[in-house]
């Protein structure tokens, strides 16, 4: 069943909406849509009061991490946490109050996808699948996408299709896949992706990446056929957008669940 799924996005310790293409070293490149004033604690209670689970909290470059402990503090066992999450820091978040952890850049060792870098993560886990998110997030060069590490700045080996991602299924619990060509957009989503993931994922994935609507719930959900959850950040009102309410996600959700 197609959910929304809120997010906290972390940069310079701040709950931020960023175009994740503009993502770089360089200060100048990076594009700001909305700078919240409220601390990453504010929305990880508003989620809790909605019980809207599955929330992923993002650590965008350093300086985040007190800004993310003081999210995880505000609802223990309720968020996924990720960015920067490597074999020895992975089982401390966890300790934290994680109910998951995110890895994406870890798993590559200069662009190459690394098996005993997956297998450490899992074993700094307790080998313990349910705690384990992996990051596909991706840009699409001609008719494929690829896999994008350091702040989706720098592509991999690794394509996300069919075959990847049966691979990866055994060694977690499930997906997070950004379309960093469409983070922070707002110009409507990736609907061949998120057609595809529905038809390769067995697991439970989470899209992410251009959502500027109600309506596109609804897409996600028939393009899917219900496999796909749908993150929208930028769009939603409690982070300056005008593209829907916070409250009309939180009602879709509630109605999803009557059907």
């Amino acid at each position: 069943m197609t959910r929304f799924r809120p997010c906290i996005d972390l940069h310079s310790g701040q709950v931020k909406q960023i175009v994740g293409g503009t993502l770089s070293k360089t200060s100048s490149d990076l594009r700001t849509n909305y700078i919240s004033k409220l601390p990453a604690s504010y929305f990880a209670n508003l989620y809790k009061e909605h019980a809207l689970n599955g929330v992923h909290v993002i650590m965008l470059g350093p300086g985040n991490e007190a800004a993310a402990q003081e999210a995880v503090a505000a609802w223990s066992g309720g968020l996924q946490v990720g960015g920067g999450i490597t074999a020895d820091n992975a089982n401390l978040w966890i300790e934290r109050g994680a109910e998951k952890v995110i890895v994406t850049s870890y798993l590559f060792l200069d662009t190459r996808f690394s098996h005993d870098r997956l297998e450490a993560v899992l074993e700094a886990l307790q080998n313990d699948t349910e705690k384990l998110v992996i990051d596909l997030s991706c840009r699409r060069t001609g008719s494929r996408w690829m896999v994008a590490m350091n702040k989706w700045q720098t592509l991999t080996d690794i394509e996300v299709n069919h075959e990847i991602i049966r691979f990866l299924e055994p060694y977690c619990s499930e997906f997070l896949i950004h379309a960093a060509d469409k983070e922070g957009l707002q110009e409507g989503i990736d609907e061949e992706l998120v057609s595809k993931l529905g038809e390769w994922c067995t697991k439970p994935v989470t899209y992410a990446g251009g959502g500027r609507h109600l309506e596109d719930l609804d897409l996600v959900k028939r393009l899917s056929n219900g496999k796909v959850d749908l993150t929208i950040g930028s769009a939603l009102d409690i982070f300056g957008g005008s593209g829907l309410r916070f409250d009309e996600c939180v009602k879709w959700n509630e109605e999803q669940t009557l059907r």
